[in-house]
């Protein structure tokens, strides 16, 4: 993974502030983008969108809010058009992968008449099997973004838009992003102190902790 210097900015989107964490690499400087997608979710600001955005020049934005329950969902519906599993095929750890396709993918789709199968609830001890189901749908959906097609890289700008209140999954839905090289991390909903250190360690393969906050904990 690249290593990653930390810069603040003021990204203005969807009518929000957010604050946003530029990756730089040691490569020269691209152009500083105009235009900032908004980072809608649950999907509504999927890669496709992104792609188009960051295509044209600007920075395309994916929601990464709830996308572990998006990437199963779309397994198990076949995924119809073989954008995850064209995603999936560039992971570097593939028995991750196929964890995850032998316990979500079914061929075709499941029967309509019949329930998606669900993750685990998020705690403060999340099973290791919630924990990459996030990292790979992370990944995924900002692959595709940076991708064409032909998963030729499209060389523009892409970001992550997470919420700093949803606080559980965050690490993981960095990490998944960050291996896909994510250019851009945007944080809404809080003032996400800890984000830039975590971007830091995640990027040196380091351990890092991100502080829950809790609301009438019960000691003991």
């Amino acid at each position: 993974m690249k290593f990653i210097k930390v810069l603040f900015a003021a990204a203005i989107t969807a009518g929000f502030i957010h604050t946003a964490f530029c990756f730089r690499s040691p490569e020269p400087l691209r152009t500083i983008p105009h235009v900032i997608q908004g980072g809608m979710g649950i999907r509504i600001s999927k890669w496709e969108l992104a792609r188009e955005v960051s295509t044209a020049g600007e920075l395309g934005v994916v929601s990464g809010t709830a996308m572990d329950t998006v990437f199963i969902r779309e397994l198990q519906d076949g995924d119809p058009e073989g954008a995850m599993r064209r995603a999936l095929a560039s992971f570097p750890d593939q028995e991750m992968v196929q964890r995850m396709m032998d316990k979500y993918y079914i061929e075709g789709g499941k029967d309509v008449k019949k329930p998606y199968k669900n993750l685990p609830f998020w705690t403060d001890k999340p099973t290791q099997h919630l924990l990459e189901a996030c990292i790979l749908a992370n990944y995924c959906e900002v692959w595709l973004a940076k991708h064409n097609d032909g998963s030729t890289p499209t060389n523009g700008l892409v970001g992550l838009n997470l919420l700093t209140k949803v606080q559980l999954p965050t690490v993981a839905s960095l990490y998944g992003a960050m291996l896909a090289d994510v250019d851009y991390v945007l944080m809404g909903a809080g003032i996400p102190m800890k984000i830039p250190g975590i971007l830091d360690s995640l990027a040196k393969f380091q351990d890092c902790e991100l502080p829950i906050d809790t609301v009438d904990k019960v000691e003991g």
